[in-house]
């Protein structure tokens, strides 16, 4: 993928915005799907929208995130090169459309899809954008995933190899899953970690939390050691000293922000302290970018 294209879809994905619109900025024709050797048949995608990663078993396939709908033909493509077998399993890790826009191709090919229960009630349902307004109309009834769980962990197995499918609550989302393959040393977080060198998103209206990503990335740093292959939702492969680095960039935002709200300060008074500058210099591409994080971060706390 070409550096410009690679920075067109970060800052695609930085707003969250509405899946049809973010399309629009894309041209797909031009996206080259670039695939990484995790080590043990496991494997990582990159396109356009969300890292994919595939996990070959003796029989099938088990598939993490569908990137958006018009990729489908070239992930598809990029996987026969892996292995001729069935993708048997696609996994959601939350239901934006740069994560979930090929699932009702990809159940259409046969797979099930996988997802925390709030996944299925948000794509059914539509959402707003807490930051824009802007709508996402429902998804496809066959775009909807049709296996589902509510809570804690579920196990996702094919042909030898299995998915340890962990929900963490109100993190970027209220739906997020990560997805452990013990197998391989391999930790797919969807995007509850980005590895863009910006700030993430948190989409407050639909659940998300600031606190939530520090759960998440407290998770993380647990269960990985110096061997872990993180594949971030966006961004390059990375690893544990990398997550740490970025737990420590959430704690400050939390810290800093919630003791301003706790003070009763409203967020435009927040915004003008500027609170977050010297975590802006590194972590926002633009004012923009960081006005929308420290927004992000201090509705967090209308939530409790």
């Amino acid at each position: 993928m070409s550096r410009n294209l690679f920075a067109a879809l970060a800052a695609t994905t930085a707003l969250f915005a509405n899946p049809a619109l973010a399309q629009q900025n894309i041209d797909f024709s031009k996206v080259e799907v670039k695939t990484t050797d995790l080590g043990n048949k496991t494997y990582m995608l990159q396109g356009a929208g969300g890292n994919v990663t595939v996990a070959v078993g003796t029989d099938g396939i088990i598939m993490v995130d569908s990137q958006f709908a018009p990729m489908h033909d070239k992930l598809k493509a990029a996987i026969e090169k892996i292995s001729p077998l069935p993708i048997k399993y696609l996994i959601n890790t939350h239901y934006h459309g740069d994560h979930t826009g090929g699932n009702a191709a990809f159940h259409k090919d046969g797979a099930t899809v996988v997802a925390q229960d709030n996944i299925r009630a948000r794509l059914i349902a539509g959402t707003t954008n807490g930051l824009t307004g802007n709508k996402t109309p429902p998804a496809p009834a066959e775009g909807v995933p049709t296996e589902t769980y509510f809570g804690g962990s579920k196990t996702v197995q094919v042909g030898g190899r299995k998915a340890l499918l962990t929900h963490v609550y109100n993190s970027h989302t209220d739906g997020d899953t990560w997805v452990f393959f013990d197998d391989a040393n391999v930790l797919d977080t969807g995007d509850t970690f980005g590895n863009t060198g910006r700030y993430n998103t948190i989409d407050f209206a639909n659940g998300g939390d600031i606190r939530g990503l520090i759960r998440a990335a407290d998770a993380y740093i647990k269960v990985s050691n110096d061997q872990t292959k993180v594949v971030p939702g966006h961004g390059e492969l990375a690893n544990k000293a990398t997550l740490i680095a970025w737990r420590e960039m959430l704690v400050t935002s939390r810290d800093r922000i919630q003791k301003l709200f706790n003070e009763g300060k409203t967020e435009q008074e927040v915004l003008a302290a500027k609170p977050l500058a010297d975590l802006d210099a590194k972590w926002a591409a633009n004012e923009q970018q960081a006005q929308n994080w420290l927004r992000m971060v201090y509705n967090s706390f209308k939530r409790s």
